[in-house]
């Protein structure tokens, strides 16, 4: 029995191996390139840098406007992510507290929002966006951003909204506190962990989409890193190594912002789990 469990443990553990190999080996090559010139690159394109060659980095700052982009992928990840968890947290305690006739209807049609996706609806949002007058704008992909992220968001805010006692409610009512005053004072500070999860969550997946901003925004002035990024692989496909530094510049901000939360992320998903 023990030789059977030491042989599943063995192969969990050689998964487990092979698939941070294969998950941080790209990255690692992509961070290698980004210090190599061009010719370097096209010569040896597996061989680390012989020296550190900074000017791709600067280059591709300058050529590809990234200083642009990056300041409004943070202005489009701040603001929807705040509006986003916000509403959440308000739609979720009160579909979790409040009892009245067609609050699982409503739910329903949050969760309904999970199957929907950005490339079914693209379409008819351009249009709609263009006959508002929103079209090319930053409040044209900060709505979409919110309305995308709010189905799952409620569903993890209900979860564990609903898991908190509704001793504590009924009793801050008797003192005379109103529902706004038991949102912000009991409910909110109680729901910080779940709070920490979304808000990383939302600000990953906001931070990393491409098609929404690719379809709906035209200018450079308001588009994002991740659509400023791609135009690298248009004119200037002739230069890896700005295509790997403006990659660089793209994903090493995200790696290490989720490495420092990581246990949020994981302490949130947790207790939301373990509400009843």
């Amino acid at each position: 029995m023990s030789k059977t469990k030491t042989s599943w443990k063995t192969i969990a553990y050689f998964v487990m191996i092979s698939f941070a190999v294969l998950t941080i080996a790209p990255i690692v090559w992509m961070i290698l390139n980004s210090f190599k010139p061009h010719s370097e690159i096209v010569r040896n394109p597996l061989s680390p840098p012989t020296s550190l060659y900074l000017q791709n980095f600067a280059l591709s700052w300058v050529q590809g406007h990234l200083g642009v982009y990056f300041f409004n992928s943070i202005i489009y990840s701040m603001i929807s992510t705040v509006i986003t968890v916000i509403l959440a947290m308000g739609s979720g305690y009160a579909l979790s507290k409040f009892r009245y006739r067609f609050s699982n209807v409503i739910y329903m049609f949050y969760t309904l929002g999970l199957l929907i996706t950005v490339h079914s609806v693209i379409v008819p949002l351009f249009i709609m966006e263009t006959k508002l007058g929103i079209a090319n704008t930053r409040l044209g992909v900060i709505i979409p951003y919110i309305a995308f992220g709010l189905p799952f968001q409620v569903f993890l805010a209900t979860t564990y909204v609903k898991g908190i006692p509704d001793a504590m409610q009924e009793s801050a009512i008797i003192d005379g506190a109103n529902y706004l005053q038991v949102f912000f004072a009991i409910i909110l500070p109680i729901s910080t962990p779940i709070i920490s999860t979304m808000f990383i969550y939302t600000f990953l997946g906001n931070w990393n989409e491409f098609i929404l901003v690719q379809t709906l925004t035209s200018e450079i002035a308001i588009r994002s890193l991740p659509v400023g990024i791609n135009s690298f692989a248009g004119g200037m496909s002739r230069d890896y190594g700005l295509q790997f530094s403006a990659l660089v510049i793209g994903t090493v901000p995200m790696i290490i912002f989720y490495l420092i939360f990581r246990d949020k992320i994981a302490q949130g998903f947790a207790a939301g789990a373990t509400k009843e």
